[in-house]
């Protein structure tokens, strides 16, 4: 199983933030180019950035990311507030492998279907947010009233072949998964699906193993020590 960093940045700094509360931030290195080239050094195959920022419309972290781009020798993804054809292209231009949609995928479908079009589906993966089962929008702000397991069917048969699942309800509490909600999400999404949300020890990862999960995006616990990467190369 493919073991992925995350380095999440807000106001140009790499941060872990409880239940995506933006106040509720750790600063973890001041910049996060330094974070991006630990991991690297680390072993990481691929890293998970989210620009915090975008994805709450309180601005934009993208010379953050162009600095990563230019040292970073192991593939990345760039996600948080790429709602338009326009912004994926400049991500991907910058140089990231590929970009992560979450808002647009759900209130948009029409946006998505011209990022898979114009890029292909190996460089747009949709990242589904929800709090258990509910899929949350704008930054986690918003409810929607859709059940994730309807809305992966849905995106699969838009052509997306990639999917992150992210329980909010745990994201960055180090409580551990409900390994049962991603059961079921397992049980709705038939390609590559990579799991967050709440991971806090080798046992989480052990667990969407079992499951036949094939990544798992993780951050605080790897910066804080209770997972060591290099078990999981």
């Amino acid at each position: 199983m493919l073991v992925i960093p995350a380095v999440d940045i807000q106001q140009g700094r790499a941060v872990r933030l409880f239940e995506g509360k933006p106040e509720l931030e750790t600063v973890y290195f001041e910049d996060p180019l330094e974070a991006a080239l630990h991991w690297q050094a680390q072993g990481a195959g691929l890293l998970h950035l989210v620009d915090l920022d975008a994805a709450t419309g309180r601005g934009e972290n993208r010379a953050v990311i162009r600095r990563i781009a230019e040292r970073l020798e192991v593939p990345f993804e760039v996600g948080g507030g790429v709602r338009s054809l326009e912004a994926a292209r400049a991500l991907l231009e910058l140089g990231a492998g590929r970009v992560v949609v979450g808002t647009v995928a759900v209130k948009q479908p029409e946006v998505l279907a011209a990022m898979l079009e114009a890029f292909g589906p190996e460089r747009v993966v949709v990242s589904l947010d929800a709090r258990g089962l509910e899929v949350v929008v704008s930054g986690w702000a918003e409810g929607t009233a859709q059940d994730v397991r309807e809305l992966a069917r849905r995106m699969h048969q838009s052509g997306v072949r990639t999917l992150i699942y992210t329980d909010v309800r745990r994201d960055g509490t180090l409580q551990g998964l409900d390994l049962e909600t991603v059961a079921r999400v397992r049980e709705a999404w038939p390609s590559f699906l990579i799991a967050g949300g709440g991971i806090a020890s080798d046992a989480d990862l052990e667990g969407l193993q079992r499951l036949g999960v094939e990544g798992a995006i993780t951050g605080k616990a790897l910066y804080e020590g209770r997972i060591d990467l290099s078990r999981w190369l």
